[in-house]
């Protein structure tokens, strides 16, 4: 290799992990807009309507104002993921039960399904509502991703087998994200086709907001990633956090005692 050669890749180095050092000592400052107190386990986060999710003792509930309406299955074990993406159908899914219970807006039973008793074998421990009177399948048994028709109880596979174990998944109505034990980064959409997004760093907590962002918690510091060379940390009064939730640049952030909605505006 020439010295020019070498010199020229030296100052392309320097230039790259000058940017990406850049970036990560960035501050994210969101503004606190509102905060009140909760009284729950978990929160799960708001629709669009302005309703508030949460569970306590294993009972589901939805508020708003002086409306609440609650759901509890005794029978299915505990809640173990939940899908308001829409919130006509709501997604409650009970793993130790293999099963998934699909609520309407006033957190009546629509549907209940028992995978186990399914034509096809499936077992599920990722799920999440997709299009067309659909949902997102992981079925471990094939460790594969799928679809399954809840009003024609019908399931069809989608992706190749994975080769690794995930680690962190979400849904929307056309993707299935997830990453694996190595911190690997991939998407698939409704006809199966996979896309390799990258690799993320290590994390306590992490919420997907799009193929190219997504925030993450390690240490109990939060940070913003909006590009590949740029991770900027989040500056909230809390230095303890149970869970946060991102959604129409709503930040909140779940304590113990309290939720605090922060405006956060991403590029």
């Amino acid at each position: 290799m020439s010295k020019t050669l070498r010199q020229i890749l030296v100052l392309l180095f320097i230039a790259c992990f000058s940017s990406i050092i850049f970036g990560q000592s960035q501050k994210v400052n969101p503004v606190l807009i509102s905060k009140f107190k909760i009284d729950a386990d978990e929160f799960i986060g708001y629709d669009s309507f302005g309703y508030s999710y949460q569970i306590k003792n294993n009972v589901f509930s939805k508020i708003k104002g002086n409306e609440i309406f609650e759901y509890k299955n005794v029978s299915l074990g505990n809640i173990t993921k939940v899908d308001i993406q829409n919130p006509l159908k709501i997604v409650l899914f009970y793993e130790d039960f293999n099963s998934v219970v699909l609520l309407d807006n006033q957190l009546n039973k629509m549907t209940e399904i028992n995978f186990s008793q399914n034509t096809i074998p499936i077992v599920v421990n990722a799920i999440g509502m997709s299009t067309q009177n659909q949902l997102w399948i992981f079925n471990t048994l094939n460790q594969q991703i799928g679809l399954f028709d809840y009003l024609k109880n019908e399931y069809k596979t989608v992706s190749i087998p994975l080769t690794e174990s995930i680690k962190y998944y979400q849904t929307d109505f056309n993707t299935f994200f997830w990453i694996d034990k190595k911190n690997n980064w991939f998407s698939c959409d409704i006809f199966g086709k996979i896309s390799s997004l990258g690799t993320v760093p290590d994390f306590d907590k992490i919420e997907i907001i799009s193929p190219q962002k997504y925030i993450f918690s390690k240490a109990n510091a939060l940070y913003l990633r909006e590009n590949t060379n740029t991770i900027s940390e989040i500056e909230i009064l809390e230095k303890t956090f149970d869970k946060y939730y991102y959604k129409d640049q709503i930040l909140s952030i779940f304590t113990a005692k309290e939720i605090l909605n922060y405006k956060i505006v991403t590029r």
